[in-house]
């Protein structure tokens, strides 16, 4: 009997960030106590080894002008990631592990809309487990979401022109107060990481419901605000978290 495969190769062409070449592979059980079991999806440089992109700074490919990416360390032989990098996702973990896989060959390239939109039937997606939806053309989310139950994505690529930025299927994200003011102003909503619990300002953003914090009353799966302007919610906020916390700063 063939074993069913893991994931599917969803993407594979250019970075609409810098013209690079990426993939998007939909991964389908996760273990990840904070989202729950969504359909993951992972945007990775397809030529080299993510660590190695942190690094010398060709993630942003995949993650454009993200804050949390660090500092680029091209020419120190002794780092193996960037410096003061506050992304709460580890490179060595399920990043290293689906690139890996992805160049073993395990994963299947799937095409056309209605191949896309079966892997996710009534499931719930997550865009951009790693790396920014923006930096893929919008239709391949639009054929996974066609069927899906719901998902939740985020984006820092508003600034970026060549991206394929939606707030209609992301959340944008803010690294400052001011830039959820201004993404308010626009009609979008956004999803920023803070300090401190005291630093959400009431009326306008609620504490992420699945965080901590807020005593993980649920999972992202379950929870399904971030879903970018299709709803109408406040804006989430969360502390900031993960292995990069000891380098954020407000």
């Amino acid at each position: 009997m063939t074993k069913k495969p893991t994931g599917y190769v969803l993407y594979d062409g250019a970075s609409l960030i810098d013209g690079k070449p990426i993939v998007v592979i939909a991964t389908v059980k996760s273990g990840n106590s904070k989202t729950g079991n969504m359909i993951q999806t992972w945007i990775i440089r397809k030529d080299i080894d993510p660590r190695l992109a942190s690094k010398t700074g060709q993630d942003y490919s995949i993650c454009g002008d993200c804050k949390h990416r660090g500092i680029a360390m091209p020419n120190d032989p002794n780092a193996k990631l960037a410096k003061k990098r506050t992304c709460y996702v580890r490179l060595d973990q399920g990043v290293l592990i689906v690139y890996k896989g992805y160049h073993r060959g395990i994963y299947p390239v799937i095409t056309g809309k209605d191949a896309i939109a079966n892997i996710a039937s009534g499931r719930v997606v997550r865009l951009g487990s790693y790396g920014d939806p923006a930096a893929v053309p919008s239709y391949i989310w639009e054929s996974l979401l066609s069927r899906a139950a719901s998902w939740t994505g985020y984006s820092h690529q508003a600034g970026i022109s060549t991206a394929d930025y939606r707030p209609d299927l992301t959340m944008r994200s803010a690294d400052t107060l001011d830039e959820a003011k201004q993404a308010w102003r626009n009609g979008e909503r956004t999803f920023r990481v803070v300090a401190n619990v005291k630093d959400i300002l009431r009326g306008f953003e609620i504490l992420c419901p699945a965080s901590k914090e807020a005593g993980n009353k649920t999972t992202c799966n379950d929870c399904k605000l971030c879903k970018g302007n299709t709803i109408k919610a406040k804006s989430i906020a969360i502390p900031v978290h993960g292995n990069g916390a000891t380098h954020f700063t407000a």
